[in-house]
Order: structure tokens, then C-alpha cells, then sequence
């Protein structure tokens, strides 16, 4: 009888706000992104800003969580803790294909793409004190990897392998996440740190703006890295965004994409309207900044490994962005 009760008051409720019953149940999401300084977390409060503007018309409420990155937010999203969570292209094809941080695990069969955002660089900042202008140069320096669960450890450990590099024998490493490097390596507790991040970076302008001067070490020599795993490309770091760094030319790298993945037991219509709003609203998404300022709507299907959600290919299809 309480049951019903509280249903005819939520009904009632309802009507007079002028809702349909669906509208009166809002489905509350979280978006998994990474640390607050880097470009995750507001790409994620850009997300929800855009969902939660048609709130009253989708009935759902979308919220943002920092996380420790790629690999806990895949994690996160399949164990049902994340609705949504931003990964490195690397992660979700790692874990769609169970290797790497899955290999015990085995395939996440329940990963799903949803679409792509912007390249992310390997960045390799280093005090121009410590010698390294190169990934060479790390043999015996202190440097930060990335904390567990991240993707940007793993692409670390790529790319030091790639040049014969053993980050277990070869280097004094750290394993912190890259928002707190900056400030270590300013107070000479470390020579250089990594960081896959979209550029400008808040991190990268902290490392480069403090007295003790730094510069981008290129990353080179890394074809064969290229050629092994798909989801890499070739990248430059655009020096001018940064004017406190040393370096007078753009700096030599290689990339991953951010992408935004969910689960198969999350429902289409949740999907279709985060999909929706975001490609609704893209003009405004690269108002954001310079980072977001090369998006198209054919570029944000690029990097996706996962099947995409039945929720987003709705839209897709919808708009001939994926043909039937």
C-alpha cells in the first residue's frame, strides 16, 4: 500500500511540474576521468555540462569524478562503478583484445566505444640541469613513469623499451601521478617525468613556468613502436604554447587519442542523448581551447577499437556519419 502510495505522489508530482513520468525518474552517470590538472577532468565537466543542459528532456543528471586514469576508469566502467569513463586509444584496445594491464583478466567483452576526442602526446619534460635533451639521455636519471592504473605508464615503458631502455635496471624511477611531478622536478627530487597529456597542459605549464628551467626531450627512434601497435601515431609538442620552456623549436613525439568508452549493460537511450549532445554542440566543444580546436565529427569516430555502443550507432547512423 506504501508502495503505491508513493508512487501516486511521484505521479502527481510530476504532473504538476509539468514532467512525464520517465522525466520524473532521472538517471543519475558518472563520467570517470583523471587527475583535476590535466585535461580529462574538464573534458569531462565539458560532457556533463552539455547532458545536463537537457535535463529535464533526457531525465538524466550527469557528474564528473577525478580518477587515477585510464586503466582504473576501464575497470571502473566494466565492474559498473563508472557509466563512462575517458581512456587512452591504447587502453581500450589493450583491454577489448586482454593484453597488458588484461592479460590476467583476459578480453573486456563488455567494453564499448563511444567516440574518440583529441591526440594525446607522450611528453617527456626534463631540467635542462640534468643533461637530457633526447630519451636517450634517462640512463641513471631520477625519473616519474606515472602511477599504477594509468595509461600513461604503459606508454612510458613502450617507449623506453622501443630505445633499449629497462626502466627497472636502467633508471631510479618514481611512480607518482604526473599532476605532482611538476613540482618535484622544480625541487630536484626528480630530472624529468612523463606525461601523456593534450596540449596545453595546466601540468605542463607548472613545470615550465618555475625557476628551475626545463625542456621537452624528444622522443625518436621509434618506428618499430609505430609499426607493432596501431593505436600510436607521430606527434610534435608545439613549443609556443609553453613560454617558460627552453626548447625554440617543436619537439618530436608519438600519441595515443582519448576516447570515451561505456558498458554494454548501460541503456541506449543514455548513450544516444551523451552522444547526441556532445556532436549537437561541437562547436562549442572547441571553443574550449586550442586542444579540442582540430575536432571534427568524422574524426571523433578514429581510434576505436571497442564495438561502439548500440546507443551512439543510433546517432551515427541517424546523421550518415556511419552508413547502414
Amino acid at each position: 500500500m506504501k508502495k503505491i502510495l508513493f508512487a501516486c505522489v511521484i505521479l502527481a508530482a510530476s504532473v504538476l511540474l509539468g514532467l512525464n513520468p520517465s522525466q520524473a525518474r532521472t538517471q543519475f552517470i558518472t563520467i570517470g576521468t583523471g587527475g583535476i590538472t590535466g585535461v580529462y577532468y574538464p573534458t569531462g565537466g565539458a560532457i556533463s555540462k552539455m547532458v545536463n543542459k537537457k535535463k529535464r528532456e533526457y531525465g538524466i543528471r550527469a557528474t564528473v569524478e577525478s580518477t587515477g586514469g585510464s586503466i582504473y576508469n576501464v575497470n571502473a566502467v566494466i565492474n559498473g562503478d563508472l557509466e563512462f569513463g575517458i581512456v587512452q586509444s591504447d587502453c581500450q584496445y589493450q583491454a577489448v583484445h586482454g593484453l597488458d594491464a588484461w592479460k590476467n583478466k583476459g578480453p573486456q567483452k563488455d567494453l564499448r566505444a563511444v567516440f574518440s576526442i583529441y591526440p594525446e602526446s607522450i611528453t617527456l619534460v626534463a631540467a635542462v640541469d640534468a643533461g637530457i635533451k633526447n630519451i636517450k639521455d634517462l640512463k641513471g636519471k631520477k625519473v616519474n613513469i606515472g602511477n599504477p592504473g594509468s595509461g600513461q605508464r604503459q606508454n612510458t615503458i613502450d617507449a623506453l623499451e622501443a630505445v633499449g631502455i629497462n626502466y627497472e635496471k636502467d633508471l631510479h624511477i618514481e611512480s607518482i601521478k604526473a599532476s605532482e611531478a611538476p613540482g618535484l622536478l622544480q625541487d630536484g627530487r626528480i630530472d624529468a617525468f612523463f606525461y601523456t597529456v593534450g596540449h596545453p597542459s595546466i601540468a605542463i605549464k607548472e613545470a615550465t613556468s618555475g625557476a628551475r628551467k626545463v625542456r621537452f626531450a624528444a622522443i625518436t627512434d621509434i618506428d618499430q613502436l609505430l609499426a607493432k601497435y596501431p593505436y600510436y601515431g607521430k606527434s610534435v609538442i608545439p613549443v609556443a604554447l609553453y613560454p617558460g620552456v627552453d626548447n625554440k623549436k617543436d619537439v618530436e613525439t608519438f600519441h595515443v587519442k582519448a576516447t570515451l568508452v561505456t558498458s554494454a549493460n548501460v541503456p541506449d537511450d543514455v548513450v544516444y542523448a551523451v552522444t547526441r549532445e556532445v556532436f549537437e554542440n561541437i562547436d562549442d566543444f572547441k571553443k574550449l581551447g586550442p586542444i579540442y580546436s582540430s575536432l571534427t565529427k568524422e574524426s571523433m569516430l578514429e581510434g576505436l577499437s571497442a564495438p561502439i555502443h548500440p546507443g551512439a550507432m543510433k546517432y551515427y547512423k541517424e546523421v550518415g556519419l556511419i552508413k547502414e
